[in-house]
């Protein structure tokens, strides 16, 4: 089982949903560099359980223990470890579930994965509170990152049927970035998120779900970072992203769309702009052959309705190889993909930090 990802800066995530804690070791970030624990306190809040409407009754306030790797208000060289308590666990909701495994849940394969020794509570380590600790790692990366100019943002793009616009593409400006992390709700407009909390308190009182698109952008990103092939940055943004619980799909720039475009519809012209190759148009996403181009990056990352639904499913106890109905309790989001967001700005900020660190724009 691998919970680990980066090449020059390593992030490991350890602990269960359940567990008396969760937690992230991160090993090879440069020494001397400040972190704003109140900054990093205020970007966890934003994924914490229970901040807006639809959200998880499940009660957490994800303050950060530091262990090890800050002296002095400064990374100072050592692997960096923070631990966040699991305090508000009601572990007897899932007893239904230690048997019969969940419809779009990871419960089944994990159960033959480990013989029935896995977990069973809350998902364990394959549940969505893992993304607290990566949201820790995030805050940090995020910090050092905007002292070399780089910024990164994201929004809900959309929920269910209903959406927003995304970001400017071209000449993205760092309010426009930052805006929606400033908002009670994710979104560029708060029109749009007045439609997304509808529809998900909507389909809460159905006892259903909905899942979203986040859009995510970063700007200052130096040009020819990366590499091709299979080291390229989409390929380990995307890998990186993966490993949210509920991820389905990430694309960059113009994504699956391009494939009805031609060509010469596609291709974004070069130009020169105060001294700086640009190019007029960004439908590729500030990436070309796994190389960054100077331009915004963009990506969106599509999530999946959260399967912990109140409507019955049919499901089947493994054991005595029946059929049977399965009803979850407990404390559930209605929709992921708001407290998701600043987790994608998160494995973002993680995986341009590592990759800024190599080659000839490496800092070290």
């Amino acid at each position: 089982m691998s919970s680990s990802f980066g090449e020059n800066i390593r992030f490991s995530v350890f602990g269960q949903s359940h567990s008396e804690g969760i937690g992230v070791t991160i090993d090879g970030l440069p020494a001397g560099e400040s972190v704003d624990m109140r900054r990093v306190a205020a970007f966890m809040h934003r994924r914490a359980p229970g901040n807006r409407r639809g959200d998880t009754a499940r009660k957490e306030s994800d303050a950060v223990r530091v262990l090890s790797g800050i002296l002095d208000g400064k990374t100072c060289g050592a692997p960096l470890c923070g631990v966040i308590e699991n305090t508000d666990a009601r572990s007897g909701d899932y007893a239904p579930m230690r048997r019969v495994p969940r419809p779009g849940h990871a419960d089944y394969p994990l159960q033959v994965q480990c013989c029935g020794a896995q977990d069973w509570r809350g998902g364990g380590h394959s549940s969505g509170r893992l993304t607290a600790p990566l949201c820790f790692a995030g805050a940090v990366c995020l910090q050092i990152l905007e002292r070399r100019g780089v910024h990164i943002g994201a929004h809900l793009q959309s929920v269910g049927d209903r959406s927003e616009r995304g970001f400017t593409p071209v000449l993205l400006a760092e309010e426009e970035l930052h805006a929606p992390g400033l908002r009670a709700f994710p979104v560029l407009e708060e029109a749009a998120g007045e439609r997304f909390q509808a529809a998900i308190l909507e389909v809460k009182e159905a006892g259903d779900s909905l899942g979203g698109v986040i859009e995510c952008a970063a700007v200052g990103l130096p040009p020819g970072l990366g590499s091709p092939m299979f080291g390229g940055l989409e390929n380990r943004l995307a890998a990186a992203l993966f490993g949210i619980p509920g991820c389905r799909g990430v694309e960059f720039g113009a994504g699956f769309a391009a494939a009805g475009m031609r060509g010469s519809e596609n291709n974004d012209a070069y130009c020169c702009t105060a001294g700086e190759i640009r190019t007029e148009t960004n439908r590729h996403g500030g990436v070309l052959g796994g190389i960054s181009t100077g331009m915004p990056l963009l990506l969106r990352v599509a999530m999946k309705p959260t399967p912990s639904i109140a409507m019955p499913q049919r499901s089947v106890d493994p054991v005595n190889m029946e059929e049977t109905e399965l009803r979850i309790p407990g404390r559930h989001d209605a929709c992921i993909a708001p407290r998701a967001v600043p987790v994608v700005e998160a494995i973002t900020a993680c995986v341009l930090l590592d990759c800024m660190m190599e080659g000839k724009n490496g800092w070290l």
